[in-house]
Protein backbone atom coordinates (compact mmCIF):
# COMPACT_ATOMS: atom_id res chain seq x y z
CA UNK A 1 0.00 0.00 0.00
CA UNK A 2 1.14 3.34 -1.07
CA UNK A 3 1.23 4.89 2.59
CA UNK A 4 2.71 2.02 4.56
CA UNK A 5 5.53 2.09 6.10
CA UNK A 6 9.08 0.09 5.12
CA UNK A 7 9.44 -2.43 8.29
CA UNK A 8 12.21 -4.42 9.21
CA UNK A 9 13.35 -6.10 12.17
CA UNK A 10 16.76 -6.20 13.75
CA UNK A 11 18.48 -7.05 17.07
CA UNK A 12 18.31 -5.16 20.05
CA UNK A 13 21.61 -2.65 19.09
CA UNK A 14 22.28 -0.05 21.87
CA UNK A 15 24.15 2.73 20.15
CA UNK A 16 22.23 2.34 16.91
CA UNK A 17 21.33 5.99 14.98
CA UNK A 18 17.66 6.99 14.37
CA UNK A 19 16.20 9.94 13.99
CA UNK A 20 13.48 8.75 16.52
CA UNK A 21 13.94 6.08 18.84
CA UNK A 22 10.55 4.87 20.48
CA UNK A 23 10.68 3.05 23.53
CA UNK A 24 7.75 2.06 26.42
CA UNK A 25 7.33 1.71 29.82
CA UNK A 26 5.09 0.52 32.44
CA UNK A 27 3.20 2.72 34.95
CA UNK A 28 5.87 3.68 37.59
CA UNK A 29 7.94 4.61 34.45
CA UNK A 30 9.94 0.99 34.66
CA UNK A 31 11.34 -0.41 31.26
CA UNK A 32 12.15 -3.71 30.33
CA UNK A 33 16.18 -4.76 30.14
CA UNK A 34 16.42 -4.43 25.93
CA UNK A 35 14.17 -1.04 26.37
CA UNK A 36 17.25 -0.16 29.28
CA UNK A 37 20.05 -1.21 27.23
CA UNK A 38 18.53 0.95 24.54
CA UNK A 39 18.69 4.16 26.63
CA UNK A 40 21.72 3.74 28.39
CA UNK A 41 22.74 6.67 30.24
CA UNK A 42 20.12 8.48 28.90
CA UNK A 43 17.39 6.22 31.21
CA UNK A 44 18.53 8.82 33.97
CA UNK A 45 17.57 12.08 31.96
CA UNK A 46 14.29 10.07 31.25
CA UNK A 47 13.58 9.50 35.04
CA UNK A 48 14.31 13.13 35.53
CA UNK A 49 12.02 14.52 32.44
CA UNK A 50 9.27 12.39 33.53
CA UNK A 51 9.05 14.12 37.15
CA UNK A 52 9.18 17.30 35.59
CA UNK A 53 6.36 16.70 33.65
CA UNK A 54 4.53 14.23 35.92
CA UNK A 55 4.77 11.53 33.70
CA UNK A 56 4.10 8.05 35.39
CA UNK A 57 3.69 5.81 32.46
CA UNK A 58 -0.12 6.13 32.59
CA UNK A 59 -1.79 3.97 29.32
CA UNK A 60 -1.92 6.12 25.95
CA UNK A 61 0.23 8.95 27.49
CA UNK A 62 3.60 10.25 25.84
CA UNK A 63 6.71 11.86 26.90
CA UNK A 64 9.36 13.23 24.50
CA UNK A 65 12.83 14.58 24.54
CA UNK A 66 14.44 16.38 21.80
CA UNK A 67 17.95 15.74 21.32
CA UNK A 68 18.50 13.72 24.24
CA UNK A 69 22.19 13.23 25.75
CA UNK A 70 23.49 9.81 25.74
CA UNK A 71 21.46 8.87 22.53
CA UNK A 72 22.29 8.65 19.05
CA UNK A 73 18.74 9.99 18.42
CA UNK A 74 17.41 13.48 17.47
CA UNK A 75 14.15 12.99 19.57
CA UNK A 76 13.20 10.28 22.17
CA UNK A 77 9.86 8.85 22.39
CA UNK A 78 8.46 7.40 25.71
CA UNK A 79 4.80 5.86 25.60
CA UNK A 80 2.96 4.78 28.52
CA UNK A 81 0.98 1.70 28.31
CA UNK A 82 -0.67 1.62 32.15
CA UNK A 83 -0.20 -2.31 33.59
CA UNK A 84 1.84 -4.49 31.48
CA UNK A 85 -0.49 -7.22 33.30
CA UNK A 86 -3.66 -6.14 31.82
CA UNK A 87 -2.36 -5.70 28.23
CA UNK A 88 -4.50 -7.85 25.47
CA UNK A 89 -3.47 -8.76 21.90
CA UNK A 90 -5.74 -5.82 20.79
CA UNK A 91 -3.63 -3.67 22.84
CA UNK A 92 -0.53 -4.21 21.82
CA UNK A 93 -2.02 -3.68 18.18
CA UNK A 94 -2.62 -0.41 19.18
CA UNK A 95 0.47 0.52 21.14
CA UNK A 96 2.04 -0.06 17.19
CA UNK A 97 -0.92 2.37 16.02
CA UNK A 98 0.41 5.24 19.20
CA UNK A 99 3.82 4.91 17.85
CA UNK A 100 3.54 5.55 14.49
CA UNK A 101 1.02 8.18 15.20
CA UNK A 102 4.56 9.73 17.27
CA UNK A 103 6.46 9.43 13.88
CA UNK A 104 7.19 12.16 11.66
CA UNK A 105 5.93 11.68 8.05
CA UNK A 106 9.77 11.79 7.18
CA UNK A 107 11.33 9.64 9.25
CA UNK A 108 13.72 6.65 10.24
CA UNK A 109 12.46 5.59 13.17
CA UNK A 110 13.77 2.64 15.88
CA UNK A 111 11.07 1.21 17.95
CA UNK A 112 12.27 -1.36 21.13
CA UNK A 113 9.74 -4.18 21.18
CA UNK A 114 10.23 -4.61 25.21
CA UNK A 115 7.93 -3.84 28.00
CA UNK A 116 8.69 -4.87 31.86
CA UNK A 117 8.19 -8.82 32.29
CA UNK A 118 6.16 -8.92 28.61
CA UNK A 119 8.72 -11.40 26.84
CA UNK A 120 9.85 -15.31 28.49
CA UNK A 121 13.55 -16.61 27.67
CA UNK A 122 16.93 -15.19 27.94
CA UNK A 123 16.36 -12.67 25.40
CA UNK A 124 13.75 -10.86 26.89
CA UNK A 125 11.43 -8.15 25.47
CA UNK A 126 8.42 -8.80 23.38
CA UNK A 127 7.55 -12.48 21.83
CA UNK A 128 7.57 -12.61 18.11
CA UNK A 129 3.60 -12.53 18.34
CA UNK A 130 3.74 -9.45 19.92
CA UNK A 131 6.53 -7.77 18.21
CA UNK A 132 4.57 -8.81 15.15
CA UNK A 133 1.31 -7.40 16.56
CA UNK A 134 2.83 -3.97 16.89
CA UNK A 135 4.25 -3.78 13.66
CA UNK A 136 0.52 -4.78 12.57
CA UNK A 137 -0.41 -1.88 14.15
CA UNK A 138 1.54 0.46 12.83
CA UNK A 139 0.89 -0.36 8.97
CA UNK A 140 -2.87 -0.20 10.17
CA UNK A 141 -2.22 3.64 11.62
CA UNK A 142 0.21 4.78 8.70
CA UNK A 143 -2.68 4.40 6.22
CA UNK A 144 -3.71 7.52 4.69
CA UNK A 145 -6.66 8.29 1.33
CA UNK A 146 -5.52 11.05 0.23
CA UNK A 147 -4.27 10.53 -3.77
CA UNK A 148 -6.78 12.86 -5.29
CA UNK A 149 -4.86 15.99 -3.85
CA UNK A 150 -2.94 17.63 -6.14
CA UNK A 151 -2.00 20.75 -3.66
CA UNK A 152 -0.81 20.12 -0.11
CA UNK A 153 0.39 21.94 2.80
CA UNK A 154 4.27 21.41 4.10
CA UNK A 155 3.08 18.72 7.12
CA UNK A 156 0.67 16.74 4.36
CA UNK A 157 3.14 15.23 2.53
CA UNK A 158 2.99 11.58 1.24
CA UNK A 159 4.79 9.89 4.31
CA UNK A 160 6.28 7.36 1.58
CA UNK A 161 9.75 7.68 3.07
CA UNK A 162 9.13 6.49 6.79
CA UNK A 163 11.08 3.40 7.64
CA UNK A 164 10.72 1.71 10.88
CA UNK A 165 12.70 -0.71 12.50
CA UNK A 166 11.57 -2.66 15.42
CA UNK A 167 14.39 -3.88 17.66
CA UNK A 168 13.52 -7.54 19.22
CA UNK A 169 15.45 -10.30 20.94
CA UNK A 170 14.03 -13.14 18.24
CA UNK A 171 14.02 -11.38 14.74
CA UNK A 172 13.32 -14.70 12.50
CA UNK A 173 10.49 -15.56 14.57
CA UNK A 174 9.35 -11.84 14.86
CA UNK A 175 9.41 -11.69 10.96
CA UNK A 176 7.53 -14.90 10.24
CA UNK A 177 4.96 -14.01 12.66
CA UNK A 178 4.73 -11.01 10.93
CA UNK A 179 3.63 -11.87 7.69
CA UNK A 180 0.60 -13.60 8.45
CA UNK A 181 -0.32 -10.66 9.82
CA UNK A 182 0.79 -7.95 7.03
CA UNK A 183 -1.50 -9.99 4.84
CA UNK A 184 -4.25 -9.54 7.36
CA UNK A 185 -3.46 -5.54 7.28
CA UNK A 186 -3.30 -5.50 3.54
CA UNK A 187 -7.02 -6.70 3.10
CA UNK A 188 -8.07 -4.16 5.89
CA UNK A 189 -6.47 -1.49 4.14
CA UNK A 190 -8.03 -2.92 0.66
CA UNK A 191 -11.35 -2.46 2.34
CA UNK A 192 -10.64 1.00 3.21
CA UNK A 193 -9.71 2.10 -0.15
CA UNK A 194 -12.56 0.48 -1.54
CA UNK A 195 -14.94 2.50 0.53
CA UNK A 196 -13.09 6.00 0.70
CA UNK A 197 -13.12 6.04 -3.29
CA UNK A 198 -15.57 8.30 -4.95
CA UNK A 199 -18.64 6.97 -6.55
CA UNK A 200 -17.71 8.31 -9.44
CA UNK A 201 -14.53 6.33 -9.87
CA UNK A 202 -16.13 3.23 -8.14
CA UNK A 203 -19.29 1.98 -9.19
CA UNK A 204 -20.84 -1.66 -9.87
CA UNK A 205 -19.08 -2.49 -13.06
CA UNK A 206 -14.99 -0.91 -12.01
CA UNK A 207 -15.98 -2.79 -8.43
CA UNK A 208 -15.86 -6.12 -10.20
CA UNK A 209 -13.37 -5.08 -12.85
CA UNK A 210 -10.82 -4.22 -8.77
CA UNK A 211 -11.61 -7.65 -7.70
CA UNK A 212 -9.55 -9.84 -10.53
CA UNK A 213 -6.68 -8.48 -8.48
CA UNK A 214 -7.71 -11.15 -6.13
CA UNK A 215 -6.76 -13.71 -8.57
CA UNK A 216 -2.84 -12.50 -8.07
CA UNK A 217 -3.28 -14.10 -4.07
CA UNK A 218 -4.74 -17.63 -5.75
CA UNK A 219 -8.18 -16.48 -5.80
CA UNK A 220 -10.98 -17.33 -8.30
CA UNK A 221 -13.14 -14.70 -9.55
CA UNK A 222 -15.95 -14.74 -11.25
CA UNK A 223 -18.11 -11.69 -12.81
CA UNK A 224 -21.73 -12.42 -13.05
CA UNK A 225 -23.21 -9.46 -15.36
CA UNK A 226 -26.60 -8.78 -16.24
CA UNK A 227 -27.68 -11.16 -18.69
CA UNK A 228 -26.28 -14.01 -15.95
CA UNK A 229 -28.57 -12.17 -13.19
CA UNK A 230 -31.49 -12.44 -15.13
CA UNK A 231 -31.51 -15.58 -16.14
CA UNK A 232 -31.12 -16.37 -12.51
CA UNK A 233 -33.60 -14.50 -11.13
CA UNK A 234 -32.15 -12.07 -9.64
CA UNK A 235 -35.14 -9.84 -9.52
CA UNK A 236 -34.86 -8.26 -5.72
CA UNK A 237 -31.54 -7.18 -6.67
CA UNK A 238 -32.04 -6.27 -10.79
CA UNK A 239 -35.02 -3.99 -9.40
CA UNK A 240 -32.77 -1.90 -7.19
CA UNK A 241 -30.39 -0.68 -9.84
CA UNK A 242 -32.83 -0.34 -13.09
CA UNK A 243 -32.78 3.28 -12.24
CA UNK A 244 -29.17 3.68 -12.75
CA UNK A 245 -27.19 4.21 -16.11
CA UNK A 246 -24.95 2.11 -14.37
CA UNK A 247 -25.24 -2.17 -14.60
CA UNK A 248 -25.54 -3.95 -11.66
CA UNK A 249 -23.17 -6.93 -10.92
CA UNK A 250 -22.45 -10.11 -8.45
CA UNK A 251 -18.73 -11.04 -8.10
CA UNK A 252 -18.00 -14.80 -6.97
CA UNK A 253 -14.36 -14.81 -5.42
CA UNK A 254 -13.28 -18.41 -4.41
CA UNK A 255 -10.35 -19.24 -2.09
CA UNK A 256 -9.51 -23.07 -1.87
CA UNK A 257 -7.40 -23.73 0.80
CA UNK A 258 -8.66 -26.52 2.59
CA UNK A 259 -9.54 -30.18 2.00
CA UNK A 260 -11.03 -31.49 -0.46
CA UNK A 261 -14.86 -31.76 -0.69
CA UNK A 262 -15.52 -29.61 2.59
CA UNK A 263 -18.17 -27.23 2.57
CA UNK A 264 -16.95 -23.80 2.31
CA UNK A 265 -17.61 -21.05 4.87
CA UNK A 266 -19.51 -17.87 2.75
CA UNK A 267 -19.44 -14.41 2.92
CA UNK A 268 -21.28 -12.16 1.72
CA UNK A 269 -21.53 -8.34 1.05
CA UNK A 270 -23.68 -5.53 0.45
CA UNK A 271 -22.36 -3.42 -2.51
CA UNK A 272 -24.70 -0.36 -2.80
CA UNK A 273 -22.04 1.47 -4.16
CA UNK A 274 -24.10 4.84 -4.01
CA UNK A 275 -27.59 5.09 -2.44
CA UNK A 276 -29.83 8.00 -3.45
CA UNK A 277 -32.34 6.55 -1.83
CA UNK A 278 -34.09 5.56 -5.31
CA UNK A 279 -37.77 7.54 -5.92
CA UNK A 280 -37.62 7.38 -1.87
CA UNK A 281 -35.13 9.79 -2.13
CA UNK A 282 -32.70 11.01 1.14
CA UNK A 283 -32.09 14.65 2.51
CA UNK A 284 -29.62 16.25 0.81
CA UNK A 285 -27.58 16.81 3.85
CA UNK A 286 -24.54 13.98 4.15
CA UNK A 287 -25.53 12.51 1.12
CA UNK A 288 -21.78 11.90 -0.08
CA UNK A 289 -21.72 9.42 2.43
CA UNK A 290 -23.56 7.02 0.79
CA UNK A 291 -20.67 6.43 -1.46
CA UNK A 292 -19.88 4.02 1.59
CA UNK A 293 -22.95 1.59 1.17
CA UNK A 294 -20.77 -0.69 -0.19
CA UNK A 295 -18.60 -1.35 3.04
CA UNK A 296 -19.69 -4.90 3.80
CA UNK A 297 -18.82 -5.89 -0.01
CA UNK A 298 -15.18 -3.82 0.85
CA UNK A 299 -15.07 -6.02 3.83
CA UNK A 300 -15.69 -9.69 1.61
CA UNK A 301 -13.23 -8.46 -0.65
CA UNK A 302 -10.35 -7.55 2.19
CA UNK A 303 -11.19 -10.91 4.28
CA UNK A 304 -11.06 -12.95 0.97
CA UNK A 305 -7.35 -11.17 -0.05
CA UNK A 306 -6.34 -11.77 3.58
CA UNK A 307 -7.48 -15.57 3.37
CA UNK A 308 -5.54 -15.74 0.19
CA UNK A 309 -2.87 -13.70 1.09
CA UNK A 310 -1.94 -16.00 4.37
CA UNK A 311 -2.48 -19.29 3.09
CA UNK A 312 -5.96 -20.05 5.06
CA UNK A 313 -6.40 -23.88 5.71
CA UNK A 314 -10.14 -23.71 4.44
CA UNK A 315 -12.35 -23.01 1.76
CA UNK A 316 -13.94 -19.96 1.66
CA UNK A 317 -16.70 -18.19 -0.45
CA UNK A 318 -16.78 -14.16 -0.95
CA UNK A 319 -20.06 -13.00 -2.63
CA UNK A 320 -21.08 -9.59 -2.99
CA UNK A 321 -23.80 -8.07 -4.89
CA UNK A 322 -23.00 -4.53 -6.82
CA UNK A 323 -25.84 -1.80 -7.60
CA UNK A 324 -26.48 1.58 -8.03
CA UNK A 325 -29.61 3.02 -6.39
CA UNK A 326 -30.93 5.85 -8.37
CA UNK A 327 -33.94 7.75 -9.20
CA UNK A 328 -34.88 7.59 -12.88
CA UNK A 329 -37.94 7.46 -15.35
CA UNK A 330 -37.17 3.72 -15.11
CA UNK A 331 -36.72 3.69 -11.24
CA UNK A 332 -38.17 1.02 -9.59
CA UNK A 333 -41.46 2.50 -7.56
CA UNK A 334 -43.11 2.03 -4.02
CA UNK A 335 -45.85 -0.24 -4.90
CA UNK A 336 -43.57 -2.64 -7.30
CA UNK A 337 -43.96 -5.92 -6.85
CA UNK A 338 -40.77 -7.95 -7.73
CA UNK A 339 -39.86 -11.54 -7.83
CA UNK A 340 -36.70 -12.71 -6.10
CA UNK A 341 -34.24 -15.42 -7.13
CA UNK A 342 -35.76 -17.66 -4.40
CA UNK A 343 -39.50 -17.70 -6.01
CA UNK A 344 -40.90 -14.99 -2.74
CA UNK A 345 -42.48 -11.98 -4.04
CA UNK A 346 -41.62 -8.93 -2.41
CA UNK A 347 -43.77 -5.48 -2.37
CA UNK A 348 -41.44 -2.34 -2.35
CA UNK A 349 -42.88 -0.25 0.29
CA UNK A 350 -39.74 2.00 0.29
CA UNK A 351 -36.94 2.21 -2.56
CA UNK A 352 -34.49 3.55 0.01
CA UNK A 353 -34.65 -0.10 2.10
CA UNK A 354 -32.68 -1.59 -0.93
CA UNK A 355 -30.27 -3.42 0.59
CA UNK A 356 -32.13 -6.56 2.21
CA UNK A 357 -33.29 -6.64 -1.37
CA UNK A 358 -29.86 -7.36 -2.72
CA UNK A 359 -28.59 -9.33 0.04
CA UNK A 360 -31.75 -11.32 -0.12
CA UNK A 361 -31.00 -12.55 -4.01
CA UNK A 362 -26.97 -12.58 -2.97
CA UNK A 363 -28.02 -14.95 0.32
CA UNK A 364 -30.09 -17.24 -1.76
CA UNK A 365 -27.62 -17.21 -4.18
CA UNK A 366 -24.70 -18.48 -2.15
CA UNK A 367 -26.77 -21.07 -0.48
CA UNK A 368 -28.27 -22.61 -3.48
CA UNK A 369 -24.74 -23.08 -5.55
CA UNK A 370 -22.24 -23.78 -2.25
CA UNK A 371 -24.27 -25.78 0.56
CA UNK A 372 -21.75 -23.56 2.89
CA UNK A 373 -20.76 -24.62 6.79
CA UNK A 374 -22.34 -21.35 7.47
CA UNK A 375 -23.29 -17.71 5.34
CA UNK A 376 -21.92 -14.11 7.32
CA UNK A 377 -23.20 -11.44 5.59
CA UNK A 378 -22.00 -7.89 6.26
CA UNK A 379 -24.07 -4.84 5.36
CA UNK A 380 -24.70 -1.17 6.61
CA UNK A 381 -28.16 -2.02 6.38
CA UNK A 382 -30.36 0.51 8.84
CA UNK A 383 -29.60 4.09 10.17
CA UNK A 384 -31.51 2.07 13.38
CA UNK A 385 -28.59 0.18 14.52
CA UNK A 386 -26.39 3.77 14.98
CA UNK A 387 -29.23 4.65 16.94
CA UNK A 388 -29.09 1.13 19.02
CA UNK A 389 -25.29 0.62 19.32
CA UNK A 390 -24.07 4.17 18.26
CA UNK A 391 -20.27 3.22 16.29
CA UNK A 392 -19.02 0.95 18.58
CA UNK A 393 -20.58 -2.27 17.89
CA UNK A 394 -22.14 -4.18 14.72
CA UNK A 395 -25.42 -4.98 15.30
CA UNK A 396 -25.39 -9.24 15.42
CA UNK A 397 -28.59 -10.99 14.27
CA UNK A 398 -28.48 -14.68 13.87
CA UNK A 399 -30.00 -18.35 14.04
CA UNK A 400 -27.19 -19.91 15.31
CA UNK A 401 -25.97 -19.67 18.86
CA UNK A 402 -22.81 -21.04 18.38
CA UNK A 403 -21.83 -18.97 15.27
CA UNK A 404 -22.96 -15.98 17.48
CA UNK A 405 -20.56 -16.77 20.66
CA UNK A 406 -17.11 -17.28 18.06
CA UNK A 407 -18.33 -13.84 16.31
CA UNK A 408 -18.66 -12.47 20.08
CA UNK A 409 -15.87 -13.65 20.73
CA UNK A 410 -13.41 -13.35 17.57
CA UNK A 411 -14.91 -9.38 18.25
CA UNK A 412 -13.37 -9.18 21.92
CA UNK A 413 -10.25 -10.75 20.68
CA UNK A 414 -9.62 -8.27 17.58
CA UNK A 415 -11.42 -5.14 19.13
CA UNK A 416 -14.08 -5.09 16.29
CA UNK A 417 -17.39 -5.47 18.76
CA UNK A 418 -20.71 -7.31 18.40
CA UNK A 419 -23.82 -7.58 20.12
CA UNK A 420 -26.05 -10.23 19.37
CA UNK A 421 -29.88 -8.62 18.52
CA UNK A 422 -33.21 -10.21 18.73
CA UNK A 423 -34.88 -12.03 16.19
CA UNK A 424 -38.53 -13.50 16.45
CA UNK A 425 -41.75 -14.20 15.09
CA UNK A 426 -43.38 -10.96 16.70
CA UNK A 427 -41.30 -8.89 14.14
CA UNK A 428 -40.91 -11.26 11.28
CA UNK A 429 -45.27 -10.47 11.05
CA UNK A 430 -44.21 -6.74 11.08
CA UNK A 431 -42.94 -7.95 7.14
CA UNK A 432 -45.78 -9.92 5.88
CA UNK A 433 -47.93 -8.29 2.76
CA UNK A 434 -51.60 -7.62 1.96
CA UNK A 435 -50.11 -8.09 -1.70
CA UNK A 436 -47.04 -10.24 -1.86
CA UNK A 437 -45.28 -12.91 0.67
CA UNK A 438 -43.18 -10.15 2.54
CA UNK A 439 -42.90 -5.90 2.28
CA UNK A 440 -39.36 -4.12 2.32
CA UNK A 441 -40.13 -2.65 5.34
CA UNK A 442 -41.67 -3.41 9.12
CA UNK A 443 -43.90 -0.02 8.13
CA UNK A 444 -42.85 1.79 11.10
CA UNK A 445 -39.88 3.15 12.64
CA UNK A 446 -39.99 0.28 15.76
CA UNK A 447 -36.86 -2.08 15.59
CA UNK A 448 -35.91 -0.80 12.07
CA UNK A 449 -33.19 -2.75 12.19
CA UNK A 450 -34.80 -5.84 13.65
CA UNK A 451 -37.44 -6.43 10.39
CA UNK A 452 -33.96 -5.76 8.75
CA UNK A 453 -33.08 -8.84 9.57
CA UNK A 454 -36.09 -10.94 9.80
CA UNK A 455 -36.20 -10.34 5.76
CA UNK A 456 -32.80 -11.44 5.31
CA UNK A 457 -33.89 -14.58 7.30
CA UNK A 458 -36.47 -15.67 4.68
CA UNK A 459 -33.63 -16.27 2.49
CA UNK A 460 -30.97 -18.25 4.65
CA UNK A 461 -33.59 -21.50 5.37
CA UNK A 462 -31.61 -23.41 7.71
CA UNK A 463 -28.06 -22.79 6.89
CA UNK A 464 -26.44 -21.45 9.81
CA UNK A 465 -26.62 -17.60 9.25
CA UNK A 466 -25.08 -14.76 10.77
CA UNK A 467 -26.05 -10.88 9.71
CA UNK A 468 -23.73 -7.64 10.75
CA UNK A 469 -25.27 -4.24 10.45
CA UNK A 470 -22.16 -2.08 10.20
CA UNK A 471 -23.88 1.01 9.46
CA UNK A 472 -22.45 2.15 12.19
CA UNK A 473 -18.63 0.79 11.97
CA UNK A 474 -17.97 0.23 8.55
CA UNK A 475 -17.67 4.29 7.27
CA UNK A 476 -17.42 7.14 9.59
CA UNK A 477 -16.25 5.32 12.54
CA UNK A 478 -15.03 6.63 15.71
CA UNK A 479 -11.68 7.12 14.90
CA UNK A 480 -8.77 5.28 17.28
CA UNK A 481 -5.33 4.11 17.32
CA UNK A 482 -4.95 2.51 14.43
CA UNK A 483 -7.47 4.23 12.45
CA UNK A 484 -7.29 7.99 11.09
CA UNK A 485 -9.34 7.08 7.80
CA UNK A 486 -13.22 8.14 7.66
CA UNK A 487 -13.77 4.32 5.95
CA UNK A 488 -12.37 1.72 8.59
CA UNK A 489 -11.90 -1.56 7.11
CA UNK A 490 -14.12 -3.11 9.69
CA UNK A 491 -14.75 -6.66 9.39
CA UNK A 492 -11.34 -8.22 7.86
CA UNK A 493 -9.82 -8.66 11.04
CA UNK A 494 -12.77 -10.12 12.87
CA UNK A 495 -13.85 -12.40 10.45
CA UNK A 496 -10.05 -13.87 9.69
CA UNK A 497 -9.89 -14.64 13.29
CA UNK A 498 -13.38 -16.31 13.37
CA UNK A 499 -11.66 -18.32 10.31
CA UNK A 500 -8.46 -18.60 12.05
CA UNK A 501 -9.41 -19.62 15.44
CA UNK A 502 -12.51 -21.60 14.28
CA UNK A 503 -12.47 -23.69 11.26
CA UNK A 504 -9.03 -23.55 9.53
CA UNK A 505 -6.97 -27.60 9.59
Amino acid sequence: MANAPQITFSPVAPGKAADTLVVFCDEGVKFGADAARMLGEAGEIVARAAKFEKFTGKSGTTLELLVPEGLKADRLVVIGVGKVSDLKQQDVVKLGGAAMGKLRRIDNAVVVADLPGAGKGAAGGMNPDQAADLAQGMVLRAYAFDRYKTKRKPDEEPAAKRSVTIATGDVNGARKAFAEREAIADGVLLARDLVNEPPNVLYPEEFARRTLALKKAGCAVEILNMAALKKLGMGALLGVGQGSTRESRVVVMRWNGGKKGAAPVAFIGKGVCFDTGGISIKPAAGMEDMKGDMAGAACVVGLMQALAARKAKVDAVGVIGLVENMPDGNAQRPGDIVKSMSGQTIEIINTDAEGRLVLGDVLWYTKEKFKPKFMVNLATLTGAIIVALGHEYAGLFSNNDELSERLSKSGEATGELVWRMPLSATFDKMIDSKFADMKNTGGSRAGGSITAAQFLQRFVDKTPWAHLDIAGTGMDSRQNEINKSWASGWGVRLLDRLVADYYEG
